[in-house]
């Protein structure tokens, strides 16, 4: 056993002179290289690096992170120029359409505040100044009116009644006369002359009876002698018969008639004529209230739209102003 270890360990010596003999002949027939050897320090940061202080010490370091420090400080300084620029514009900008907005809104403000006051001064004055002055004129114009009709008109319409029922009556009594007196050629007055005695002698009515007894008082005895004897005597004896309206009814009826119907003509007229005043009054009045109740509908609606712009605008300013 020692025999083996011992000639292994003869055997290993000259084997390693061997070898490195056969190396350094083998390095004498390549060329020499030299390992590159880096000049230039890394300043890479490694991770596990990071918290160490080493590097707060390193002046190339503190350099790095200046010249970091500067640019991004200038970098931002320029941002915040540009920023600043333009906020400024925006800002001239913004308050430029505000004061365009508020300029806006006060004449349209103005110009509403015009209408609405003008609507209400309107309304003021029509309902407060021209309704009650117009209804208080038409009011005692109605009742000058009234009291017109119920006098004025009413002797008016007697007078052109009795007028009328007047020349009916002469014509009747010319005709009765002419009948009786035929026989007789006895002469009748014309009618003119018999409306020169009769005028003005009947104030309420008239009828047949009251002609004759009118031209019986007016003639006087002008009529006894002459021609017209036979007229006066027949005058005279027919107005003393209370009967005559009976005898004559037709003629009667004629005067009557003719009375009565120029009487009631003038009264409707008058009538006519009040509705038509009545009807002209209250409908004046009504237009009268019906333009002030347009006023303050127009006053309010146009208050109301105001009121809704205007807080919508304060909304909007507020908004820009924000």
């Amino acid at each position: 056993m020692k025999l083996h270890y011992s000639k292994i360990l003869l055997f290993f010596l000259p084997l390693n002179i061997l070898i490195r003999a056969s190396s350094n002949e083998h390095n004498k027939n390549k060329p020499y290289i030299t390992p590159h050897t880096s000049t230039t320090t890394s300043r890479v940061l490694r991770e596990c690096d990071i918290q160490t202080p080493k590097y707060d010490n390193d002046a190339e370091m503190k350099s790095v992170k200046e010249n970091f420090d500067r640019q991004t400080s200038q970098r931002f300084e320029e941002y915040e120029e540009r920023m600043k620029g333009k906020r400024q514009k925006r800002k001239e900008e913004r308050d430029k359409n505000i004061q365009k907005i508020i300029l806006k809104d006060k004449v349209e403000k103005s110009l509403e505040e015009k209408v609405e006051k003008a609507c209400l001064k309107c309304g003021c004055v029509l309902g407060g100044g021209v309704a009650p002055v117009w209804g208080l004129v038409s009011g005692l114009w109605y009742a000058t009116w009234s009291q017109y009709v119920a006098t004025t008109l009413v002797k008016m319409a007697t007078d052109k009644g009795i007028q009328k029922g007047l020349e009916v009556g002469l014509v009747k009594v010319t005709e009765i006369l002419t009948q009786l007196l035929k026989s007789t050629g006895a002469e009748i007055p014309t009618i003119d002359v018999l409306k020169v005695i009769t005028a003005g002698k009947f104030t309420d009515d008239i009828t047949l009876h009251g002609v004759f007894k009118t031209i019986n008082i007016g003639m006087k005895g002008k009529f006894d002698v002459d021609t017209y004897a036979g007229f006066s005597s027949a005058v005279q004896s027919i107005a003393q018969k209370s009967s005559l309206n009976k005898s004559y009814s037709t003629q009667a009826e004629a005067v009557i008639t003719a009375f009565n119907r120029t009487k009631e003509g003038v009264l409707a007229g008058g009538a006519q004529a009040t509705s038509s005043l009545t009807t002209a009054i209250i409908a004046s009045f009504v237009a009268i209230v019906i333009i002030v109740l347009f006023m303050l509908i127009i006053y309010l609606i146009l208050r109301y739209h105001r009121k809704k712009k205007m807080n919508k605008k304060q909304q909007y300013t507020k908004l820009l102003k924000e």
